[in-house]
């Protein structure tokens, strides 16, 4: 086979694409593990519950976060790699005492809530499993991540654990095998609905909390901070500004993290609508109730296949959950913190980050429903992001701040129409649960 043959050039160009292919992908990092995290028990309840409850008319919430959520998150991972210093630690030095604390005090009630309704999903699963009480199974998992956060680091957790969480995409393939509606799945899919009730409404308020979550803002922004540590860069000054190669990296890391969190999203509410609600199944109580969306897939496995999707996904989240708690106050107060430090040389960011699991596993013998919690956990992030938001997208927007690289136009309107709709979402529900 000639230089020039057909045959020659077509291997080249699978040769070229192979290494435009490994390229891409090596240089995916936060925005890819912060998608992954995203879709925590919390978030695989919440669009269950959401695809069980009314079926295909909320799919368009997919498609509409989408470029919310992404705009978010990309703010917050630019103003790590800008200033150098995670979301906290940028209000600390730009905005007085009692704002910087509100943040965190924000932050720190939604997530201990939330690693108590993960944790207790987790246990839930477990339980499915194998019969012992998930009460027995809850501090198991606390004390887990507990020590692998001390003794490993979060990128090694990461690594083994997010292939766990490709148990996700038999959803995808369950969806399929379900025989939908394809007319109603396009029209819920590109035509928004709404009803006027507290339930829904609710449901609406858990998928934006679920999706644009408070601690993945301070996530997203501390772990470009811990990228730029990994390569040497040790004080805030080596860590300021950013080449414009490097915000490209940045942007592309983070929409492909969000996609993949999205099309899970996506088809978790659609598997669960074409199994679950068209046959007459609108509620959830059990981690058994929602694993049976599998079963036009996994038959009997189901139950199999959805729990360790689950767990991978709360050993990812759990994880992230308690690590922007630490992040968050050690910022606040100028601490050493870093998942990347050893314990003696960060005891009070690792000591948040056990009084945060601690606090959460106090919160699973409330005798609370898991599935309940897992839900509720969303809602309550969703009503909690607001603030949070018009913090992130004043901060990126200004120039004192921001340098050159503070918000265009369009990441400007993005942030403040997800501020806007996510409190007017809130404002409704609370409207609505009293009203109709």
């Amino acid at each position: 086979m000639t230089q020039n043959s057909p045959g020659a050039r077509a291997a080249r160009r699978a040769f070229v694409l192979q290494g435009r292919f490994r390229r891409f992908f090596s240089n995916l990092g936060p925005g890819l593990i912060t998608g992954a995290a995203d879709d925590d028990p919390s978030g695989i309840a919440t669009y269950s519950i959401t695809g069980a409850s009314f079926g295909y008319t909320p799919l368009w919430t997919a498609l509409f976060s989408f470029p919310l959520m992404a705009a978010v998150q990309m703010m917050c991972a630019r103003l790590g790699m800008v200033t150098g210093l995670g979301l906290a630690g940028v209000i600390r030095v730009r905005y007085p005492r009692w704002i910087l604390w509100s943040a965190c005090v924000l932050l720190l009630v939604a997530n201990i809530f939330n690693i108590a309704a993960d944790l207790g999903g987790m246990a839930d699963v477990t339980a499915l499993l194998t019969g012992v009480r998930s009460l027995y199974w809850t501090p198991v998992y606390a004390i887990l991540l507990v020590s692998l956060l001390f003794w490993t680091s979060y990128r090694l957790i990461a690594r083994i654990f997010k292939w766990l969480t490709l148990a996700l995409f038999a959803y995808i393939a369950a969806a399929f095998l379900a025989h939908p509606d394809w007319h109603a799945v396009l029209r819920g899919t590109l035509i928004p609905r709404v009803e006027w009730s507290g339930a829904y409404w609710a449901t609406l308020v858990g998928i934006l909390g679920t999706t644009i979550s408070p601690y993945l803002f301070f996530w997203q922004a501390a772990q470009e901070v811990e990228e730029d540590i990994a390569l040497g860069k040790a004080t805030v000054e080596q860590r300021e500004g950013a080449t414009q190669r490097e915000l490209r990296r940045s942007r592309n890391d983070v929409l492909t993290g969000m996609f993949f969190s999205n099309l899970v999203m996506y088809f978790i509410i659609l598997t669960t609508a074409a199994t679950l609600h068209v046959h007459g199944k609108t509620s959830i109580a059990t981690a058994r109730d929602a694993a049976e969306a599998l079963r036009p897939l996994a038959g009997n496995g189901a139950y199999w296949l959805f729990s360790l999707g689950l767990l991978g996904a709360g050993m990812l989240g759990v994880p992230v959950l308690a690590g922007s708690c630490a992040y968050a106050i050690a910022e606040a107060k100028n601490w050493v913190g870093s998942l990347e430090v050893h314990p003696p040389l960060a005891h009070g960011f690792y000591s948040v980050v056990a009084i945060a699991m601690a606090v959460g596993l106090g919160l699973d013998y409330a005798g609370l429903n898991a599935v309940k919690m897992l839900f509720w956990s969303a809602v309550l992030n969703g009503v909690l992001a607001p603030p949070l938001l018009v913090l992130v997208v004043l901060l990126t927007s200004r120039a004192d701040v921001m340098g050159e690289h503070r918000n265009g136009p369009l990441l400007r309107w993005l942030g403040w129409t997800c501020a806007g709709v996510m409190l007017i979402a809130t404002v409704v529900m609370f409207v609505t649960a009293f009203t109709a």
